[in-house]
């Protein structure tokens, strides 16, 4: 290994490791130090000669604010970083590749994965400085060039998966949305047994009737808003009496609580077996609420003789398309008008908007 004065390197405690016949280290750095010596091209060059994609900037804003928020309780992966020239790598004596990691202050150092928590990191800095003294880990390969890192980045994304929105929204305690989900899953009739709580569909023979994920979206439209841990409680409060008036005036969903019909039954049969008919009846309540605030519990009683079949013609021409139940924003939309209508509430302007392009098509 090139020896050179340590006086012009970056010093990191690291370990070292063999992949695929090519050394790596895994190194501790303070936070503090990762906006100057990790460089990211912003530039706007063709993708061949890029190692990266862009820099989607709309998603620091969150990342910082999550830095921010959770000083005490926040966690941020390992960035993985490419070194383009050669490095030293002094081991402690005695040890089993523990040591320095030594890296001329001049190398390129270009990060193969964790671009945008390296950007979060640079501008939480900038509003809580106290967040340098934390530390995150790293791990470097020596550079081969630029072909190489391309397949060091097509590789490290490779098998990376999102988790379904309602796996997030399962482990996520941070957000008042999810906190509200998660208890009416599985506290709240209807949802209390037949809830999935892990996957954001639902297949076929599943005994199921709703997702997790999907609560979630229907209360949000329920309320109108996120809701603010300040106003938990008051709007649990207000969920819980909407969702177990729903459930009043849905038969069948009784039917399947009580294990008399099979939700995949239901499924094959009725809107209201799925995700569109949920958020039609969240975006129903926000009306119904404002609109009869100290009766609306009577009104929704004229639901129950609504016609939920897929087989309606009424819902055919607002929740399917080419046969098919339609996920869109005017899918479910133009649902919640049927829904209104046979209460007899008034449709805003949009939403006759919705109606006439819905008769013109």
């Amino acid at each position: 290994m090139t020896s050179f004065d340590t006086d012009y390197c970056y010093s990191f405690p690291a370990v070292r490791g063999i992949q695929a016949g090519r050394p790596f280290y895994i190194a501790t750095c303070p936070m503090r130090i990762i906006p100057k010596i990790f460089s990211f091209d912003e530039n706007e060059v063709p993708p061949e000669l890029r190692a990266q994609r862009i820099l989607n900037k709309s998603r620091i804003p969150e990342m910082v604010r999550y830095l921010l928020e959770n000083p005490k309780d926040y966690v941020f992966s390992a960035l993985t970083a490419s070194i383009a020239v050669d490095v030293q790598f002094d081991e402690f004596p005695g040890s089993n590749n523990l040591g320095t990691l030594r890296v001329p202050m001049e190398a390129q150092i270009l990060i193969n994965d964790g671009q945008h928590r390296r950007k979060a990191i640079e501008d939480a800095l900038e509003e809580r400085p106290d967040l340098g003294q934390d530390n995150i880990p790293v791990l470097f390969f020596v550079d081969e060039g630029l072909k190489r890192s391309q397949q060091m980045f097509a590789d490290l994304n490779k098998y990376a998966i999102r988790p379904s929105p309602s796996l997030s929204a399962l482990y996520n305690h941070r957000d008042a949305s999810s906190n509200l989900a998660r208890y009416l899953a599985m506290s709240i009739e209807p949802f209390v047994g037949l809830t999935e709580l892990e996957k954001s569909s639902i297949s076929t023979l599943s005994n199921k009737l709703f997702t997790l994920s999907s609560i979630k979206q229907s209360t949000r439209a329920l309320l109108g808003q996120d809701p603010k841990e300040s106003e938990l409680e008051e709007i649990t409060h207000i969920a819980t009496l909407y969702w177990q008036a729903v459930f009043s005036v849905m038969p069948d969903w009784q039917l399947a609580a009580k294990k008399e019909v099979s939700p995949a039954q239901l499924r094959q049969d009725y809107v209201h077996a799925h995700g569109i008919g949920l958020q039609a009846l969240g975006l129903l309540g926000r009306a119904l609420l404002a609109e009869h605030p100290d009766t609306w519990q009577q009104k929704i009683a004229e639901l129950k003789t609504f016609d939920w079949r897929k087989s309606n013609p009424e819902l055919i021409k607002r929740a399917m398309q080419h046969g098919k139940l339609s996920k869109t924003n005017t899918a479910i939309q133009l649902t919640c008008n049927a829904l209104k209508r046979a209460l007899s509430l008034p449709l805003t302007p949009e939403e006759q908007e919705l109606e006439a392009q819905m008769v013109t098509s």
